[in-house]
C-alpha cells in the first residue's frame, strides 16, 4: 500500500454502542449474503458486559499482517489498503485471523474463504453500518491511537455505569430504565424502517 494513502476504517465508540447487532445485519444485506446470519457479516459485535460493547472490523493496516501470514497467498492488499480475498486459494486455515491484531477477519460460515470489510467502497454514502447505526456509535476514523483512547475511557466508566444500573434496580426506579429503553427502541425502529425501505425486497 502506498505510504501516501491515508487509511480509514470503521470504529466504534463503546460509550454509545448497545450491542444491538443492527450493523451486522445491515452488512449481510448490503453484501447480498443469505439473510439473518450475523456470521456472514464483515463487522462483528462483541458483548463484553451489559455496559461495554465493541464492534470489530478491518483497519486496513499498512503492510497488513494478515496478508503476510497467509501461506497460500490468498490475501493481497490494494493500493487503497483494502484486503482482497482470492476464494480459489483460501483454505480457511485461519492464520490471517490469528495474525490480525484487531479482530477484523472472520471465517465465512458457508464458503472456503474469509470475510473482510471493504468500507462499502462502491457506495458513495460510505459504509452502510455507519449510516444505519441507531446510536451513532460507529464512525470513520484514521488513527488507531484515537480509537484506543476511546476504548480505554469507556472501560474506565464501566464500574460506575454498572453501579448506576444496580442502584436503579435496587430502588425499583423502573420509570428511568423504561424511558431509556423506549428511547433506544424508537431509534432502532426508525432505522429498521429505513432498512425496510432500502432492502425491503430482500426482507419479504
Amino acid at each position: 500500500m502506498a505510504g501516501a494513502v491515508q487509511r480509514k476504517f470503521v470504529a466504534v465508540d463503546p460509550d454509545k454502542c448497545t450491542g444491538c447487532s443492527l450493523c451486522e445485519y445491515v452488512c449481510v444485506l448490503e453484501k447480498n449474503e443469505p439473510l439473518w446470519n450475523p456470521l456472514r457479516s464483515r463487522i462483528r459485535v462483541i458483548r463484553l458486559t451489559p455496559a461495554f460493547n465493541l464492534a470489530l472490523t478491518c483497519r486496513f493496516c499498512e503492510n497488513a499482517p494478515c496478508v503476510r501470514a497467509c501461506p497460500r497467498k490468498a490475501l493481497t492488499q490494494s493500493e487503497e489498503g483494502f484486503i482482497l480475498v482470492d476464494e480459489a486459494k483460501c483454505d480457511r486455515c485461519g492464520w490471517c485471523i490469528q495474525a490480525c491484531p484487531y479482530g477484523g477477519i472472520s471465517l465465512h460460515p458457508d464458503k472456503t474463504s474469509v470475510l473482510v470489510c471493504d468500507l462499502c467502497k462502491d457506495k458513495p454514502e460510505g459504509p452502510q453500518c455507519v449510516e444505519f447505526c441507531p446510536e451513532e456509535a460507529l464512525e470513520i476514523m484514521a488513527e488507531n491511537e484515537a480509537v484506543t483512547k476511546k476504548w480505554v475511557a469507556a472501560m474506565e466508566k464501566v464500574p460506575a455505569n454498572i453501579e448506576k444500573l444496580t442502584n436503579l434496580v435496587k430502588r425499583r426506579e423502573w420509570a428511568v430504565l423504561f424511558e431509556e429503553a423506549e428511547d433506544r427502541a424508537k431509534r432502532l425502529s426508525k432505522k429498521l424502517e429505513a432498512i425496510n425501505k432500502k432492502w425491503g425486497y430482500k426482507l419479504r
